[in-house]
C-alpha cells in the first residue's frame, strides 16, 4: 500500500435527490482526517477543494438531472485522481455524493490500462447504484454510477475515462446491499454482479463475505475502495441522504476494513455521501475517519 496520500475533495451534492453531500469534505476535515492518517506515518497532502459548477436543483430533462453539471464535476474527479495515481500517490476523493464514484473509477481503471495491473473495485453501500434512466423515475444520477462505469448510460458519462466500458462487472464486488429498485434487481442479474447483500452477510457473516470478495488479488491488483457512508447501519451513521436500516454493525464494518489492510493492495479510496446537514455533532464523520484509519493498519493490537 502506498504511504503517500493526497485528500481530493468534491463539495457537490448534483447527483444526490438531497442537498448537503456539497458539505461532506468539510465534515471529513474536521473530523481530522489528515493529522489521523499522518499518526500513522503517512505523507498526507491536501489539495483543497475541486471547483465546480454549482447545484441548479432542477427537474429531470429526459431521463437526468444535471446531467451538463454531472459530466463536469465527474470530469473534474478523473483529471484530479488520474494526477495523483500517476505521480505515485494513493487519491482519497472526499464526496460529496456517489455520482462521482464514476469520475474516480474511470480513472483508476485508465491508470490500471497505463500500468499493465488489474483492477479489483470495492463498492460498500447500501444501493447497488445500477440504475439507468429508464429504471429511474427520479433521474438522480447517483443512482447510476455502477451503469454508466460499465458502459449503460449516455456517452457524455460511459466515456469519461477514455474507454467504453471503463470497467467490466467482473472487477466489482458489492457489499452490504440492502435496497435495490425493482428493474435495477433484474439488472444486476443480468449483468452478473456479485452482490454480497444484507442477507448474505447475515447468513454466513462478514469474514466469510470478505475472504470471497477479496480473493483471486495478486500483487499485480490495484484495490479501489469507494465507501458510501450510507453502507453503515444509520443508528451508526444517521449522516447521509438515503438512511436504509439493517447495515453492517461498528464491529462488522471494522472487520470489512481491517480485511481490506490486511491484503496491503488498497491504491485509492472513496469516501461519499457524507451529509452533515442530516447528522448529529459530526458523529458520521468521525466514524467514518475512523473506519478509514482502520482501512490504513489501524487495529486493537498487533497482528503477528
Amino acid at each position: 500500500m502506498l504511504n503517500k496520500v493526497t485528500l481530493i475533495g468534491a463539495p457537490t451534492d448534483i447527483g444526490a435527490g438531497a442537498r448537503g453531500a456539497s458539505m461532506g469534505p468539510e465534515a471529513l476535515r474536521v473530523a481530522n482526517i489528515g493529522p489521523i492518517l499522518q499518526g500513522h506515518g503517512i505523507e498526507v497532502q491536501d489539495r483543497g477543494n475541486l471547483n465546480g459548477p454549482p447545484n441548479p436543483w432542477l427537474p429531470p430533462d429526459q431521463g437526468y438531472r444535471h446531467l451538463a453539471e454531472v459530466v463536469t464535476w465527474n470530469q473534474l474527479v478523473h483529471d484530479a485522481v488520474y494526477t495523483e495515481l500517476s505521480g505515485g500517490r494513493m487519491p482519497i476523493l472526499l464526496g460529496g455524493d456517489h455520482c462521482l464514484g464514476l469520475g474516480s473509477i474511470s480513472a483508476v481503471a485508465r491508470h490500471c490500462r497505463d500500468a499493465g495491473k488489474k483492477l479489483r473495485v470495492l463498492w460498500l453501500d447500501a444501493h447497488a447504484d445500477f440504475n439507468t434512466s429508464d429504471l429511474t423515475p427520479s433521474g438522480n444520477i447517483h443512482g447510476m454510477p455502477v451503469a454508466c462505469l460499465c458502459g449503460y448510460g449516455p456517452t457524455e458519462l460511459t466515456s469519461i475515462g477514455g474507454q467504453v466500458p471503463a470497467i467490466s462487472p467482473k472487477w466489482l464486488r458489492q457489499i452490504g446491499i440492502r435496497s435495490v429498485d425493482a428493474g435495477e434487481k433484474k439488472f444486476v442479474h443480468e449483468v452478473g454482479l456479485e452482490v454480497y447483500d444484507m442477507r448474505y452477510i447475515d447468513e454466513m457473516g462478514m469474514r466469510h463475505t470478505m475472504e470471497l470478495a477479496l480473493a483471486t488479488m495478486d500483487a499485480n491488483t490495484h484495490l479501489h475502495v469507494s465507501f458510501d457512508v450510507d453502507f453503515l447501519d444509520p443508528d451508526l451513521a444517521p449522516g447521509v441522504g438515503t438512511t436504509i436500516p439493517g447495515g453492517p454493525t461498528y464491529r462488522e464494518a471494522q472487520l470489512c476494513m481491517e480485511m481490506i489492510a490486511d491484503t496491503g493492495r488498497m491504491g485509492s479510496l472513496d469516501v461519499m455521501e457524507l451529509n452533515p446537514a442530516l447528522d448529529v455533532r459530526n458523529k458520521t464523520a468521525e466514524i467514518a475517519v475512523d473506519l478509514i484509519e482502520s482501512l490504513f493498519g489501524k487495529s486493537t493490537l498487533m497482528r503477528k
